[in-house]
Order: structure tokens, then C-alpha cells, then sequence
């Protein structure tokens, strides 16, 4: 029997973790729920989820914090996230989403939206974890730019650099198509794989995430180009 998938839901107001908790659980998914954001990153270093739903106002350590830390972890660095908050401005979400947040939905939010949007972010394919990646995998090295995927490394001019799942993968896609223009549709269906609720906007944002990463002057890329009214490319060898 396939186990059921794991949430953990990381809300400080009693009645809407309950909530969540419970319509989550009628759709199936094992859920557990928390009020802290230092008890939900312990438990996010120790056990394997398929999926964190975190508010962003939360004691000991807020949504951002918490969702950075994660994926900068090893255990759930490529879990899917969604965030909760009760903040409008669309700078709110952005911050949310360069945190490294898949998704977002603001309070009050009805419960149906919540769990559509759950149930699409689970179906994401999820990569296997580091020490299950295969070493088959060649390492690409484009100006002075070295991609390791068996080992999920990344250096740039020699230093070591940390990167999230979904900026891994862009990199790579882009790294070892060197000079071919993607568009930001295509970039959607390769990183994002059908998910329902993501828009060219998540692409343009992992890009500018990515950017503040490898580059040098993350304002001047050389290595992530845009292709104006077009996509983006890496730059060409």
C-alpha cells in the first residue's frame, strides 16, 4: 500500500491549523500540525514531508526565516511550500516567493482553494534526495560555472554555492543548453511540471533568486541573460 503523503502544517492560531489539518486529513494526506517555527524546522531536519503549509506570522522563527532554512536543509530542500499570511501587497508575496515559497494564498481563504492548490503542489514530481542522486550524471563546467549533479554542488569560480532544488535545476537546464533561449512557458513546464497555480511571474522570480546567487553583480548578469520579449538563456560558449 503507497503511504499516504505528509503535510506539516505550521500555523499558530488553534482554530485555522485544526482547520487545515482536518480537510487536509479528509483528502487523505497525513497531517501534523505546529505553532512554533523553531519545533517545525527541527522536525523539517529530521523527518521527510511532501509538503509544508507555513504562516508567515508564526513565534520563533516566521514563515520566511522558516521556508529559507528549509531550503537550505538537506531532508526537505525540495519539498513543495505554501505559504499563508493575512497580508495583501503584492510585495508580500514576492518576498514570499524569493524565499523560495511555491505558492501563496492569503487569508481568508477558502478551504476548497486550499486544498486545490495543496492537491496540485503534491503531484509535483519530487527529486531524490541528495545521497540517492545518480553518479551517472556528468559535471558541466561553463565559464567557470561547475555543475555537479550527482552530488547536487554548484560552484562558482571555485566557491561553493547553495542552492534550492528549483534553482538547481534551472541552472542546470540552462547551464548545459548554453546560448539556447528558453521561454518563460517552457521554463514553467520543465521546472514547475504542470503545476496549476505557478505563472510566468514565478519564473521571472526564480531567475532574480537564482541571480543574487551565481552572479557576480546579480544587476549586470553574465551568466543568466534575458532575451527581451523572448525568455532567458545562459550565456553563450
Amino acid at each position: 500500500m503507497t503511504p499516504s503523503p505528509r503535510i506539516l502544517v505550521v500555523e499558530d492560531e488553534p482554530n485555522i491549523r485544526d482547520l487545515v489539518c482536518l480537510h487536509l486529513g479528509l483528502e487523505g494526506y497525513a497531517c501534523d500540525g505546529l505553532a512554533d517555527g523553531r519545533e517545525a524546522l527541527t522536525r523539517a531536519e529530521a523527518e521527510r514531508y511532501d509538503l509544508l503549509v507555513l504562516d508567515v506570522m508564526i513565534p520563533g522563527l516566521d514563515g520566511l526565516a522558516l521556508c529559507r532554512a528549509v531550503r537550505n536543509g538537506r531532508v526537505n530542500r525540495d519539498v513543495p511550500i505554501l505559504m499563508l499570511t493575512a497580508r495583501r501587497e503584492e510585495s508580500d508575496k514576492v518576498i514570499g516567493l524569493e524565499s523560495g515559497a511555491d505558492d501563496y494564498l492569503t487569508k481568508p481563504f477558502g478551504v476548497r482553494e486550499l486544498v486545490a492548490r495543496a492537491r496540485a503542489l503534491l503531484r509535483r514530481p519530487r527529486q531524490a534526495p541528495v545521497e540517492a542522486v545518480s553518479d551517472g550524471e556528468q559535471t558541466v563546467t561553463v565559464h567557470g560555472v561547475e555543475i555537479d549533479p550527482a552530488r547536487r554542488r554548484v560552484r562558482v569560480n571555485g566557491h561553493e554555492v547553495e542552492l534550492t532544488d528549483q534553482e538547481f535545476r534551472l541552472l542546470h537546464l540552462l547551464a548545459t543548453h548554453a546560448g539556447i533561449v528558453f521561454s518563460r512557458e517552457a521554463l514553467l513546464g520543465k521546472i514547475w511540471r504542470g503545476d496549476t497555480f505557478v505563472t510566468v511571474r514565478s519564473v521571472d522570480t526564480l531567475v532574480k533568486r537564482l541571480r543574487r546567487r551565481v552572479e557576480p553583480d546579480p544587476a549586470n548578469p553574465r551568466f543568466l541573460l534575458t532575451v527581451w520579449g523572448v525568455g532567458y538563456k545562459f550565456a553563450d560558449v
